[in-house]
C-alpha cells in the first residue's frame, strides 16, 4: 500500500470530483505549484493508486433503464469452478460488475439492461447458462438512493 501524504489526499479528492482537471487547475485547487503537483499525480498513477480516468455516464440516457443485483451460488466450491464462472462473466457486457462475496451466495453481479423484458431474456438465455450456477436470486433497483461518487479519502483529518 502506498503511503499517502496530505498533498496526495488533496489531489485524489479533487481528481475524484473532476478527473478532467488540467494540471494547472489541479495544482491551484490543492495549493501547490504545477511541477510538484504533476510529479505527485504521476507517482500516484505509477503506484496504481490512480488506475484510470473515465467519464461518468447516465444509464437512463443510454437506454439502460433497469439495474439488477443478482446473487449467485455455484454448485462445486472448487477453484476451477469459480475461475470458470469468473472468466464467463467477462464476456457478458450487461454484467457491469461481479464480486466474489461471503455469506449465503458466492458471487454478486450488477447487471444493466433496457427493461424488464430484456432482463428476463438475458436471464433465461445467458445468465442461467453461465458455468457452475446452482442458484440465482435477483433484486431489481427501484431508485438510486446514493450513487457512487468516489472512495472516502481523509484530508486534514476531515472527511471529504
Amino acid at each position: 500500500m502506498t503511503k499517502l501524504e496530505e498533498p496526495d489526499r488533496r489531489i485524489l479528492i479533487e481528481l475524484q470530483r473532476d478527473g478532467r482537471l488540467s494540471n494547472a487547475e489541479l495544482s491551484q485547487r490543492v495549493g501547490m505549484s504545477s511541477s510538484p503537483c504533476w510529479r505527485r499525480v504521476k507517482r500516484l498513477e505509477e503506484d496504481a493508486v490512480i488506475v484510470g480516468y473515465r467519464a461518468s455516464l447516465s444509464p437512463s440516457a443510454l437506454g439502460l433503464g433497469l439495474i439488477a443485483f443478482v446473487s449467485v451460488k455455484i454448485g462445486a466450491h472448487s477453484d476451477d469452478e469459480a475461475e470458470a464462472f469468473g472468466r464467463a462473466v467477462q464476456n457478458v457486457p450487461e454484467i457491469v460488475a461481479c464480486y466474489s462475496i461471503t455469506g449465503a451466495a458466492d458471487f454478486l453481479l450488477q447487471i444493466v439492461t433496457a427493461d424488464l423484458e430484456s432482463y428476463a431474456m438475458l436471464s433465461a438465455k445467458v445468465l442461467r447458462r453461465l458455468p457452475g450456477i446452482k442458484e440465482m436470486n435477483s433484486s431489481l433497483m427501484l431508485t438510486e438512493v446514493k450513487a457512487f461518487k468516489g472512495f472516502p479519502i481523509q484530508a486534514g483529518g476531515v472527511r471529504s
